[in-house]
């Protein structure tokens, strides 16, 4: 369960690198009824989606060399220059940073040793986002990676999170995670990390983060988010225990989900 209230190691931002924020805007506006606002003439076309007056997600250009558009999940850190460190002695990889955002906060970002790109957010004056677990809000973090007993290992090493393995059908393990001393199995979940098939296979995305997006009717979001030049990754689906979910590509190829969540 996110919250933001948050502690070491919990998703705390969440940003769209995309290559034409105007369009972007009026996508996720018209699915999600967001709206955006500039950080400003200094912030190099960076703002903020925001629902109620509330910030749910950034948004930003593309300026790393070779991006391509994605959601960006960042974790609380309390200091992104050790963070920095323990990445790298795990066997993952700096991109950029750790950098002051004017007095927001301190911003670095990482690829895993599978290629997923993260970030790592050490709040300043800006906590993290103002809205979380609600809906049209991120509500859940997930990994998917060509290697999940490796990726566990890693984010383990690297934000001394807890994980419990869920027999997810005969053929497929689910690691929830939760924050260090938490528990996993109960409301401090707030990332999942699920096996892909094998380079190659027309299953979805590449070693990535993906946010989860609340909605109350996940089928009529999917037909609204395609409506708007959205494509389906994985068709509206009943997990047990969990809600109906989807995966989709927003019309620039940046991947998310959404989930309507099983009542009680």
């Amino acid at each position: 369960m996110l919250t933001t209230q948050y502690v070491p190691g919990a998703p705390n931002w969440l940003d769209l690198g995309a290559p034409d924020i105007d369009e972007a805007a009026a996508f996720y506006g018209a699915v999600f009824g967001w709206t955006f606002r500039s950080a400003g003439p200094d912030a190099g076309g960076y703002g903020f989606f925001q629902l109620d007056g509330k910030t749910v997600a950034g948004a930003g250009p593309l300026t790393e060399e070779g991006a391509r558009p994605a959601w960006t999940v960042h974790f609380h850190t309390p200091d992104a220059d050790a963070l920095a460190k323990s990445v790298e002695q795990a066997g993952g990889t700096v991109r950029f940073g750790p950098c002051d955002v004017f007095t927001a906060g301190r911003l670095a970002g990482f690829t895993d040793p599978a290629g997923a790109e993260f970030a790592v957010w050490q709040p300043g004056g800006t906590p993290g986002l103002e809205l979380v677990g609600a809906t049209h809000a991120l509500c859940w973090t997930e990994l998917y990676t060509t290697d999940a007993a490796a990726a566990k290992m890693f984010y383990r090493s690297v934000f001394a999170w807890e994980t419990v393995d869920k027999e997810m059908g005969a053929d497929m393990v689910y690691t929830i995670a939760s924050p260090h001393g938490t528990d996993p199995d109960g409301d401090a979940g707030h990332a999942g990390i699920m096996q892909k098939a094998p380079e190659g296979a027309a299953d979805g995305p590449t070693p990535e983060w993906h946010p989860y997006f609340a909605v109350e009717d996940c089928d009529a979001t999917v037909a609204k988010s395609t409506e708007h030049g959205a494509t389906v990754v994985l068709p509206p689906v009943d997990a047990e225990g969990v809600g109906r979910l989807a995966m989709l590509r927003d019309p620039f190829g940046a991947v998310y989900s959404l989930i309507t969540p099983s009542e009680g």
